[in-house]
């Protein structure tokens, strides 16, 4: 099923560990996780032309890859906070699944 979300989430050292419905486990190093950020600042927009708009690059600092909190979005998505007090990003069960295969 397409964007299943995950029975558990937790934060084990310095990684997302998610559970499967299917019992599968992932774990994403949280550096990569932040790297991986969705939102419009981290990734920018595009507009009906396909034109990307995008602030400039912010720095990372260690606090980027500390979590604080993390949350559901509905039933379709995880919010987190981050340490220094970036959360704008929505990470989709599917983009979750998709950072795991890569990391």
């Amino acid at each position: 099923m397409a964007n299943e979300a995950a029975q558990n989430v937790m934060i084990v050292g310095n990684e997302l560990a998610l559970v499967w419905p299917d019992g599968k486990e992932a774990y994403i190093p949280l550096e990569a996780l932040r790297r991986a950020c969705p939102c419009a600042l981290c990734k920018g927009e595009r507009d009906i032309m396909g034109n990307l708009y995008k602030g400039p690059d912010r720095p990372y600092t260690p606090l980027s890859f500390q979590v604080v909190a993390h949350r559901r979005v509905g039933g379709y998505a995880l919010q987190i906070d981050w340490a220094d007090r970036h959360n704008d990003g929505i990470y989709s069960w599917d983009n979750l699944k998709e950072i795991a295969a890569g990391s």
